[in-house]
């Protein structure tokens, strides 16, 4: 079985649990660019609770993703790293991964996709997730969806927080005893936290339901 999704920032943990079960991924790069969603927001969490951290882009109506450039506007890069600093300096892998990640926030990108992707490469390679992915052409597109588990929803904020995902299997996290568990969150909440034990938290986490 394989999925599709979106191309995320920084996908939320149950797109990845689904990966796990999986053997590998289709990325829709030619839907429609919808803003408000994780194609460009991921959700961390800090001591005061969730926070979401959002890439500006220039976005043209009807743009596909593949054609979404990065916009350099608010110094947002800067943003990012210092927020995920803050949030993460005191979990027990932050030290050993933090050198992969502080430097997507130094370079500047052009395109969101490309962006993603490699961010995506990076967490499976730490995580030792090793599925194949790939971008869906858009020939194949009616011919593949029927045989494919469709996860593109998981791309809305509001889709996620329904009730079929929340299926999560609890992990430590920081500030858990502040806020409570918090679910759903950025993959690199599970990464920082985790470490590599972060693999067997995607294997137990239930797998979910596209429909």
């Amino acid at each position: 079985m394989q999925i599709i999704s979106h191309p995320l920032y920084l996908a939320p943990i149950p797109l990845y649990a689904q990966l796990y079960a999986s053997q590998g991924m289709l990325l829709d790069a030619d839907s429609s660019f919808i803003k408000q969603t994780f194609r460009n927001r991921t959700i961390i969490a800090t001591e005061n609770g969730a926070q979401a951290l959002t890439i500006p882009v220039v976005h043209n109506y009807l743009q596909t993703m593949r054609d979404v450039r990065i916009s350099e506007h608010g110094n947002w890069r800067h943003q990012h790293w210092n927020a995920i600093q803050s949030a993460y300096r005191k979990s027990p892998f932050f030290d050993y991964y933090a050198d992969d990640f502080a430097h997507f926030y130094e370079e500047k990108d052009g395109f969101l996709l490309d962006f993603n992707m490699r961010l995506h490469n990076v967490v499976c390679e730490l995580l030792g997730l090793e599925r194949e992915i790939a971008i869906l052409e858009k020939t194949s597109v009616e011919s593949i969806e029927n045989n494919f588990s469709d996860l593109r929803p998981l791309a809305s904020v509001q889709e996620i927080e329904k009730e079929k995902y929340l299926n999560y299997q609890p992990y430590y996290q920081v500030f858990a005893q502040r806020n409570g568990f918090i679910p759903n969150l950025s993959i690199i909440d599970l990464l920082f936290n985790m470490g590599p034990e972060g693999l067997l938290v995607l294997r137990d986490t239930k797998h979910l339901s596209s429909k």
